[in-house]
């Protein structure tokens, strides 16, 4: 049990100092290790959305507190993502969120290629926090994040930077928003639980240790997240984030292929 703690409270630190200052692999990293110890699919988006009720709250804070936030931005994704989180957890009780892993993985291949020619040109950030592409895109992200243990922040991260938006309160923005999606998430699969809606799952005594330690060691890490974000020039900002969707990308096609 103590182990089981120790080693997810270093996962989740670990995940949280990468997701709080790039804006995604939270979700991914913890839903991974859970599947690694034989967690069911459905059941390790639960946990890891669980989790991330805590972690997001605490990087929300700290997002706000070093004012990285675009609150035009927030409200128009915030609710969109949401609806699609909604949908997405509902989906992922009937059917093998594995499906739709491959289109996802497709997408950020071309996105992350996209984002490193941006940073390596130079390209300035020219998004307007109104665009019409934020409604839409949380919906997809939301349905993504939750069909596929993970997702919100490499969809919708990536998709912002690479349209244009300046890195810093696109990740902090995206971030905060993610605070809603989880509690919503989770209390999508908690309804599907107690209603009899998800037939085959394991209990959560089963995992709670695991799922303490991803608690704790995001919450240890997320008040740096708000201050890597401000310190960190744009353009580096940029490049990491195409880096790091181009490796969850490659990632995700050898879990696919092994």
């Amino acid at each position: 049990m103590l182990s089981d703690f120790l080693l997810f409270a270093a996962v989740g630190l670990l995940a949280q100092l990468v997701d709080g200052a790039l804006g995604m692999a939270y979700g991914v990293i913890s839903s991974t290790m859970l599947l690694a110890f034989g967690v069911t699919p459905a059941y390790a988006s639960a946990s890891a959305h669980v989790a991330e009720v805590f972690t997001t709250a605490a990087s929300a804070t700290s997002h706000i507190r070093n004012r990285n936030i675009d609150w035009r931005l927030f409200w128009r994704l915030a609710p969109a993502g949401v609806i699609g989180g909604i949908l997405g957890a509902y989906l992922l009780t009937s059917i093998d969120g594995n499906v739709i892993r491959p289109y996802v993985t497709f997408y950020l291949t071309l996105m992350g290629l996209y984002i490193l020619f941006r940073a390596i040109r130079g390209v300035p950030a020219s998004l307007p926090a109104d665009t019409p592409l934020a409604p839409p895109l949380g919906v997809v992200g939301g349905f993504a994040d939750a069909a596929g243990g993970g997702g919100w922040g490499p969809v919708v991260t990536s998709t912002l930077v690479g349209a244009g938006g300046t890195p810093r309160y696109v990740i902090g923005t995206v971030n905060t928003a993610e605070f809603l999606l989880a509690v919503t998430v989770s209390a999508t699969f908690l309804i599907a639980l107690l209603s009899g809606y998800w037939d085959e799952v394991n209990t959560l005594q089963s995992h709670l240790w695991a799922v303490l330690g991803l608690i704790v060691g995001g919450v240890v890490a997320a008040p740096f997240a708000g201050v890597l974000v401000r310190r960190i020039a744009p353009r580096t900002l940029m490049f990491a984030v195409g880096v790091l969707v181009m490796a969850l990308a490659g990632y995700q096609t050898w879990q696919q292929l092994a």
